[in-house]
């Protein structure tokens, strides 16, 4: 199933979940949905000053080092992970092309096979996407006293023995946001 599929999600069995899980999805959704529209929405303004679609703001995401960790990509493998078709995926990558966030590079085994890589303008987008939401976070953080981010604090470092999330941490904490 593609992510893009909604009907299907919406129909498909779901998993059996406690009600503790229910409500601990609950609570999870109810802080995401805050600090997404915490800051007034800032960070979907700038995605929308972009004029990107939001999937070729998540492909901008991906080359821009903060999912998997490949430097290139084919447009096949991109189209795997977001769940698109190829076509589609091929005409978001052009997008990006055309707007100089992106380039088509050739593969060093095989020359008939171009692959995508971030630009340097990427990668600046993608540094003040990254910035918008980190501020938003830093600003809703801020309201919080010290035992509830405390709490916070707690909960978020049991979750860092995650390889997918303590990868995307130290990279936002090893990047420039100075």
């Amino acid at each position: 199933m593609h992510a893009t599929d909604v009907k299907a999600i919406a129909e498909a069995p779901r998993k059996e979940t406690s009600p503790a899980e229910k409500d601990t999805a609950a609570r999870i959704t109810a802080l995401m949905h805050h600090m997404f529209l915490y800051d007034r929405g800032n960070q979907l303004r700038v995605i929308e000053e972009t004029g990107l679609s939001i999937t070729q703001c998540k492909v901008l995401l991906e080359l821009g080092g903060l999912g998997h960790s490949a430097e290139v990509w084919q447009v096949s493998d991109l189209a795997e992970i977001f769940g698109v078709s190829v076509p589609s995926m091929s005409r978001a990558v052009d997008a990006l092309v055309k707007a100089k966030l992106a380039s088509r590079v050739e593969d060093p085994d095989d020359r008939r096979v171009r692959r995508v890589k971030i630009t340097a303008k990427g990668k600046k987008l993608v540094a003040t996407l990254v910035t918008v939401r980190q501020t938003g976070i830093e600003s809703f953080v801020a309201t919080l006293s010290a035992a509830q981010r405390r709490k916070l604090d707690a909960a978020v470092e049991a979750l860092m023995d995650r390889g997918d999330l303590a990868q995307t941490y130290e990279h936002l904490k090893g990047s420039d946001r100075s």
